[in-house]
């Protein structure tokens, strides 16, 4: 499989211009998969990713809680920190797949947990959201004192929007270490990605996201139940109702809207300094037609968009020869063009 890829008006990637952002993208979907939703649900539940072997560390965080990290190490200065999404975890095979390639490519690999995704509820009432960008800095700064001179980072989904809002706020500020930013299926805009996600086409997905949230809710109430209360579940029906009655309040905002209107990436996006490839699939039923932001970053600096017309929510189904998925090698190329 043919993995070069090009920017508009046919320059080679390795003679990108900066304001030329606008990626063509050489994505060849499945035949098999006809759709979004399966290139979506087939290879999040059916894909098999074996050869991962991670070393967990759990490291503390500034307010007494603790973060779980998957370690792949290579005994390089090279690191790859992978994000996951929603309700994810370091084994999902998007996970797997994106940390498998770049460790067979001489890079050290870290696949964080989120506050209470790592199989163990976290001990403060809070927990993650996709603005929670104090953690990610504390896993940066956990890296940059073991040593590593080169730091890339590669998000799905939440944890996409999640790397694009932190290296946006930071502007300048940025730790020199950081070279290039991933983000795949990025819900750029929260509020619109919520509504999305909320529709009959999306039923399935949103029972299970809330599923996962109910139940993590009704964990840490059994723990902390002076702190946390179950009274509020009966009235959430949607995850944006999640966010208004849990996700808002236990982290300081006013209500879903003021959430969301604070911690989409949408807005960072302009504070980005550092090469960015963000790719949405143009039939990523999570997203909403701003999270494809054309005009807003036709002349943007940093960040090149790629939407393939197919790929679905964090799939883009279809192994090369050597069994890597199109986003996994994607992703590899897109952080090697830094390396040469």
């Amino acid at each position: 499989m043919n993995f070069k890829y090009h920017i508009k008006n046919d320059l080679s990637f390795s003679d990108q211009k900066l304001n030329m952002p606008l990626v063509d993208s050489d994505y060849k979907p499945s035949a098999i998969l006809l759709n979004g939703h399966l290139e979506t649900i087939i290879p999040g539940i059916f894909r098999k990713v074996n050869n991962v072997d991670y070393t967990r560390e759990r490291i503390q965080t500034s307010d007494d809680d603790f973060l779980d990290l998957d370690w792949i190490k290579n005994d390089t200065k090279k690191l790859v920190i992978i994000s996951h999404g929603l309700e994810g975890s370091s084994d999902r095979p998007y996970m797997l797949g994106m940390a498998k390639i770049f460790a067979n490519n001489g890079f050290d690999v870290l696949a964080w947990n989120f506050r209470g995704c790592g199989g163990e509820v976290n001990k403060q009432v809070r927990f993650y959201h996709s603005g929670a960008t104090q953690d990610l800095e504390t896993v940066i700064q956990h890296a940059i004192h073991l040593g590593y001179e080169t730091i890339n980072l590669v998000g799905f989904s939440l944890g996409g929007n999640l790397t694009l809002k932190y290296i946006g706020e930071r502007k300048d500020l940025l730790p020199k270490e950081i070279k290039r930013v991933v983000a795949f299926s990025v819900p750029l805009s929260l509020s619109g990605s919520s509504i999305e996600i909320s529709k009959a086409n999306n039923i399935l997905y949103s029972i299970r996201f809330l599923r996962h949230l109910k139940k993590k809710i009704r964990e840490k109430a059994a723990i902390m139940p002076d702190q946390l209360s179950l009274t509020p579940l009966t009235k959430v029906k949607s995850l944006i109702d999640f966010d208004d009655h849990y996700t808002a309040p236990l982290h300081g905002y006013k209500d879903a809207e003021d959430y969301y209107e604070q911690c989409s990436s949408l807005h960072f996006l302009k504070g980005i300094r550092i090469p960015t490839l963000i790719v949405n699939a143009l039939n990523d039923s999570f997203l909403s037609k701003d999270c494809y932001p054309f005009d807003q970053l036709k002349n943007h600096p940093n960040i090149y968009l790629e939407t393939p017309k197919r790929g679905g929510h964090c799939g883009f189904p279809g192994k090369d020869d050597q069994g890597y998925f199109w986003s996994e090698r994607r992703a590899l190329n897109f952080i090697h063009n830094e390396m040469k």
